[in-house]
């Protein structure tokens, strides 16, 4: 079954990290809401009538959105698609927009997981990330959707950020877990080319945390969230028992999903990816005109493969070994063995039966044993 990914780009401000294609101009979302609902219906039929498994509503701020547009949105979510199977239906929500009037809108659509942008709860870190929010406004908004009978929220942590220390970070996981969340995304601070915060890592305004407290940090989190029962499924991912991200577990097995609006990205499940622009102006007019806004892209046997060993060796599960044999022929296999055997003498890959999985000491070394599997 396939997925359903819509992008609103919209912003009230933007975080000093964040690389997503977003906008504080707002003045637009009325056109926006009315290209994504057209571009949906033209584009059903890729789906080939399969019902949705997942519908998953990103940003940008989906919560910034007016009443109005929400209630647009997910009105033509469930005209265009069969939703009746769906097991998991997000939304990302910023703790500063959810008041009880929010939530009161929230409440009529087919909603039934929050994915919350905490990052901290520092007051000082939260500053210096340029958050709308501060700690408590984020414990706030918390309680409200779980009194409102939200039974599945997640919420994004971000550690190695500068300035964080070890007891801060701490601190954080400390109130993180005495929220009781049934996920949380816990995500290593990356400096991504034209940010502000990369520009000030540049001008020397501030210093990247060392790789040794970044491995602490990311340690820290793994001990704390396991010993609150939270079990990793990916690496920067934690969850209670039977409440993983449906969605996103399906983009790390390579299942197929639609995305809808400016810089979506879509993929049939197979060797064809369609990525949306990422303007918004030129993403308006392009559906106004009747005309497609993506570009296709058919992904080599070769892609396909790299693809493949950099998805599934972020999951517990790692990678099926038999898969690559049975999807790419011996010579793949043998390749990956082959590069993976220095990794299983040093316990940076650990195999199981027939999975290749990192162990402990390769966590933090992903990206590196990838290169080596490539082709």
């Amino acid at each position: 079954m396939p997925m359903l990914y819509i992008h609103v780009p919209f912003c009230e401000s933007r975080c000093i990290y964040c690389d997503f294609y977003s906008t504080t101009c707002r003045s637009e979302e009325d056109r926006y809401i009315s290209a994504a609902i057209r571009e949906m219906q033209a584009r059903a039929e890729e789906l080939k009538g399969a019902p949705l498994r997942t519908v998953y509503t990103g940003g940008g701020t989906p919560s910034v959105l007016k009443p109005e547009s929400l209630q647009r949105l997910f009105a033509a979510i469930e005209e265009t698609f069969d939703i009746s199977a769906c097991s998991e239906i997000t939304i990302e929500v910023n703790p500063d927009d959810i008041t009880p009037a929010y939530i009161k809108e929230l409440r009529k659509t087919p909603v039934t997981r929050i994915s919350m942008g905490v990052q901290s709860l520092d007051d000082g870190i939260l500053k210096f990330l340029r958050r709308r929010h501060d700690a408590s406004g984020a414990e706030k908004a918390y309680t409200m959707l779980r009194q409102a009978g939200y039974n599945n929220i997640s919420i994004d942590l971000i550690y190695s950020i500068p300035g964080q220390s070890m007891e801060t970070w701490s601190a954080t996981l400390d109130k993180a877990l005495a929220m009781r969340p049934e996920h949380i995304s816990a995500y290593d601070l990356s400096y991504e080319e034209g940010t502000p915060l990369t520009r000030l890592l540049e001008q020397g305004r501030v210093e990247a945390c060392g790789e040794d407290d970044t491995i602490a940090m990311y340690a820290l989190l793994n001990k704390k969230l396991e010993a609150a029962g939270y079990a990793r499924y990916e690496i920067s991912n934690f969850a209670r028992e039977g409440y993983h991200s449906r969605h996103n577990s399906g983009y790390w097995r390579g299942e197929p999903y639609l995305g809808i609006g400016a810089s979506a990205h879509s993929f049939d499940g197979g060797n064809v990816r369609r990525a949306n622009v990422a303007d918004l102006q030129t993403y308006i007019a392009e559906i106004e005109s009747g005309r497609c806004a993506y570009q296709s892209e058919t992904l080599t046997p070769g892609q396909q493969y790299d693809e493949t060993i950099y998805i599934r060796l972020r999951t517990a599960d790692g990678i099926d070994t038999e898969e690559i044999r049975r999807r790419f022929g011996d010579g793949c296999y043998r390749h990956m063995m082959k590069n993976a055997r220095p990794y299983i003498e040093r316990g940076v890959l650990v195999r199981d039966g027939t999975h290749l999985r990192l162990g402990e000491s390769g966590i933090m070394l992903c990206d590196a044993v990838c290169r080596s599997l490539f082709l």
